[in-house]
This record gives C-alpha cells, sequence and structure tokens, in this order.
C-alpha cells in the first residue's frame, strides 16, 4: 500500500478574458511581496559576511542622519 504522492502546490494566478499582461502584474506583485525577488537578487552573488555589516552599518547610519536632521529642522 504505497501513498500517493501529493501534489505540488505553488503560487497560481489566474488569467481571466486572455489578459496575460494583468496576470503577469499580478504574479510579479504577489512574488514581491513574498519576498521572492529579493531572494533571487541576494543569492545572484555572494557577498561576505564584512560586507554585509558594512552595508548594514551604513544603512543604520543613513537612517540616524535623515532622522536626526529632520528633528533639526523642526
Amino acid at each position: 500500500m504505497a501513498r500517493e504522492p501529493r501534489p505540488k502546490q505553488g503560487t497560481t494566478v489566474v488569467v481571466r478574458n486572455n489578459d496575460i499582461n494583468r496576470a503577469w502584474r499580478k504574479l510579479k506583485r504577489i512574488l514581491q511581496d513574498e519576498g521572492v525577488m529579493q531572494e533571487i537578487r541576494d543569492r545572484k552573488h555572494y557577498v561576505k559576511p564584512s560586507e554585509k555589516r558594512a552595508k548594514a552599518k551604513a544603512a543604520g547610519r543613513k537612517r540616524w542622519l535623515k532622522k536626526k536632521s529632520q528633528i533639526d529642522n523642526q
């Protein structure tokens, strides 16, 4: 008594009225919301841990300076 394999489930988009462009935009939006596009971009090239830390530190500094300038302008 072998089990039947489970059907694979993935992201699906229904194409209505042969409107491929709308379905394509909807699929891209779904993938963007799930973070798939960012994951693909991140895995495209290897980034050393030191580079990740430097980038995160620079982003934090940029956020901090932006917040500081907003407070100073008030």
